[in-house]
C-alpha cells in the first residue's frame, strides 16, 4: 500500500458543468482559484468557464493523447508542493475519459488525490428516467465499427438498465441496430442536457428511432441513452 507523501502537493479531481456554466459548486470554484495549475482536456474549453468566473489560474493540457512529459509535468508540480486540479471538458474526470491514467500515476507516486463531486451526464439523465435505477450498467461510448454488434448484444441481454454515450454521427444507425435486436425495449435519450436545446425523448426503441428519422434536425449535440429491456410496466389509467 502506497503511503501518501507529506508536505507535497495534492491532485484535486474537479467536476465541471456539462453545459450550463452555473452548474458548478462553490467548492470547485474556490479550488480552481487556489491551486497552482489546472490540467485541462482542452484549455480553450476550460477558458470559457474561467472567463465566466474570472479565474486566472495557469493551465496546462492533459488529454488521452498527451505524451509522457504531460504526466511528468504534473508530478513535478506536486513534488514541488504545488496543488493541481484536473478537469475534463465537461462533467466528472475519469468517466469515459483518460483522467484515470493521471490519477493512477499520482497515486502510484504516493501523492494525495481528492475528489470534488459534481455534474455528470449519467446521473443527470438517470435522475429523470422514471425507471428503477437502483442497479444499472454503464458501457461508455458505442464502438465506432468493430464491436458494435457485440456491444448491442450486451445491451439487450442485460437484466438491468444499460446506459451509454453516443455520437451525433452514429446515433441513428445505432438506434436502428438496437431496434433490430429489441424493438420494444424502453429507451430514454438525453440530448444536450442542461444546455439551451436540452431534449429528453422516451418510448420504445421503435418509437424513438421513428422520432429521430422524422426530425433529422434534432440529431445534433451530445447524447446519453438508457435502455431497459425488462418487461415494460402497464401504464396506469
Amino acid at each position: 500500500m502506497k503511503e501518501e507523501k507529506e508536505s507535497k502537493g495534492t491532485l484535486f479531481v474537479v467536476a465541471t458543468p456539462i453545459g450550463n456554466l452555473e452548474d458548478i459548486t462553490y467548492r470547485a470554484l474556490q479550488t480552481l482559484r487556489e491551486v497552482s495549475y489546472v490540467a485541462c482536456e482542452d484549455t480553450r474549453v476550460t477558458k470559457r468557464l474561467f472567463d465566466r468566473y474570472e479565474i486566472t489560474t495557469p493551465t496546462l493540457t492533459h488529454h488521452q493523447h498527451s505524451p509522457e512529459k504531460s504526466f511528468e509535468k504534473v508530478l513535478s508540480l506536486l513534488a514541488q508542493g504545488g496543488d493541481v486540479a484536473l478537469v475534463t471538458d465537461a462533467g466528472t474526470p475519469g468517466i469515459s475519459d483518460p483522467g484515470n491514467r493521471l490519477v493512477n500515476r499520482v497515486v502510484e507516486e504516493g501523492y494525495s488525490v481528492i475528489p470534488l463531486p459534481g455534474p455528470s451526464a449519467i446521473t443527470t439523465l438517470a435522475s429523470v428516467s422514471g425507471i428503477d435505477m437502483q442497479q444499472f450498467t454503464f458501457l461508455g461510448f458505442v464502438p465506432h465499427k468493430k464491436g458494435r454488434q457485440t456491444f448491442f448484444d450486451r445491451v439487450v441481454s442485460n437484466d438491468i438498465p444499460v446506459m451509454y454515450y453516443d455520437s451525433v454521427h452514429r446515433v441513428v444507425k445505432n438506434l436502428e441496430l438496437l431496434t433490430e435486436k429489441s424493438p420494444q425495449a424502453e429507451v430514454i435519450v438525453g440530448r444536450e442536457l442542461t444546455k439551451m436545446f436540452e431534449e429528453i425523448q422516451r418510448g420504445t426503441a421503435e418509437e424513438v428511432l421513428s422520432y429521430y428519422r422524422e426530425h433529422p434536425g434534432k440529431v445534433k449535440g451530445e447524447f446519453v441513452i438508457i435502455v431497459d429491456t425488462r418487461e415494460r410496466k402497464v401504464e396506469k389509467e
